[in-house]
């Protein structure tokens, strides 16, 4: 009678699970599809200045593969860039001077804003310090985009043309990023399927949505509405500054739009599983609010979507309970199918999707380990910078 009655619990739970990626099949902005690119767009009649502005933080690394890509942009109006140099330890500053004198193109200005001020995060510093030179210049728009971003010679040209043709004040694209280790293949297309599952793209772009998202890398910024946000005073400490971004502009009446890019990918490597945990966890609990309860639903959640379809599936076919079985079979297939666009976005094999519940668990280890850090007091460390303070103001996060 035991037995029964743990077989029939099983089976309830795998369809609740199922029940779960039914929802998420289609009632969450079918963020599984990776349709959602630069929408339709016509070059102006006349072409508006941007200035661009890189915060940058010991990048002597990844430099000389991403900034000569902005400096050879074929923008058809008057555009500049403004490299700001956060402190860096190494030849950050130097180098990208170097570059500019080596490659030409667009004008670049480099300088550094000095330590940042208690309640700033070192990067938004950093940005605040851009957007005050860029101010001087008057431009119409700001590209915000981070010192590992390759732009291709098109890139700016086709960011403007979008935003100016669909009247949008915020037109960001998530960086195709760096799919080359082991780890990389199973972590990296997975951490932008889960993006997507809390921020679907569609959402962000439609009309009268409140649901906003940005991915930092690549933000082209209406400066005009970066100063009815208060960008960046507003979210200086955000560490997930580029939501908050978001959240910010489309909360004064803004328009905003998120989508995956053609034109731009990250050249940052993440070979060890090291790297990328550190990626993870420096911000998974911030994405909480910090909040314990929140931390808890979060694990649940996952546990349930993720973990429970292969479990049931396992637990059916060793008890003999084929409807235990059937359904964590069912849900395991629906997660597998909603992962394989991500996948073939980017050019992964397709025998990696049903390995999307054993990547979703380090996910789960790795935004238990972010809360296990802040209450060490170690808060979102990066780059030798440690942010303690919880920075979780109410514009970071989805509805």
């Amino acid at each position: 009678m035991g037995q029964t009655a743990r077989v029939s619990a099983i089976a309830w739970i795998a369809a609740v699970s199922l029940a779960a990626w039914l929802w998420l099949l289609l009632c969450q902005g079918f963020f599984w599809r990776t349709d959602v690119r630069l929408p339709p767009r016509r070059d102006p009649d006349e072409w508006p200045s941007v200035c661009v502005v890189v915060p940058a933080r010991d990048e002597a690394a990844v430099l000389p593969a991403s900034l000569p890509s902005l400096l050879a942009q074929e923008y058809p109006g008057r555009a500049e860039i403004f490299l700001i140099d956060d402190g860096s330890s190494d030849r950050t500053g130097v180098l990208a001077r170097e570059l500019a004198e080596t490659h030409g193109g667009l004008p670049l200005t480099v300088t550094s804003p000095g330590e940042p001020p208690t309640g700033w995060t070192g990067k938004l510093w950093a940005v605040r310090h851009g957007i005050g030179l860029a101010r001087a210049r008057r431009p119409e728009y700001l590209l915000l985009t981070d010192a590992d971003i390759a732009h291709a010679p098109d890139s700016l040209r086709e960011l403007v043309a979008a935003a100016r043709t669909g009247g949008f004040d915020v037109v960001s694209q998530m960086a195709r990023l760096r799919v080359e280790s082991l780890w990389e293949r199973l972590v990296v297309p997975a951490f932008v399927y889960f993006f997507a599952q809390l921020y679907p793209f569609r959402r962000i772009g439609g009309k009268g949505t409140r649901t906003a998202a940005a991915a930092g890398g690549c933000v082209l910024l209406r400066a005009e509405a970066a100063e009815r946000a208060r960008i960046p005073d507003a979210i200086r400490h955000a560490v997930i500054d580029d939501v908050a971004l978001a959240r910010a502009v489309k909360g004064s009446g803004g328009r905003v739009w998120l989508g995956l890019a053609e034109r731009v990918d990250s050249v940052r490597p993440y070979p060890r599983l090291h790297d990328l945990w550190r990626m993870v966890s420096r911000s998974a609990y911030a994405q909480l609010r910090h909040n314990p309860l929140l931390l808890l639903g979060t694990v649940a959640g996952l546990v349930l979507v993720y973990l429970v379809p292969p479990a049931a599936l396992v637990a059916g076919l060793a008890t003999g309970s084929g409807a235990a079985g059937v359904l964590g079979g069912a849900a395991w297939l629906l997660m597998t199918g909603t992962y394989i666009p991500m996948l073939r976005y980017y050019g992964q094999p397709l025998w990696l999707a049903p390995l999307l519940p054993f990547t979703a668990f380090l996910y789960l280890l790795m935004t238990v380990d972010s809360a296990v850090q802040h209450y060490r007091g170690r808060g979102a460390a990066w780059k030798g910078r440690t942010y303690t303070r919880p920075d979780a103001v109410a514009d970071e996060h989805p509805l």
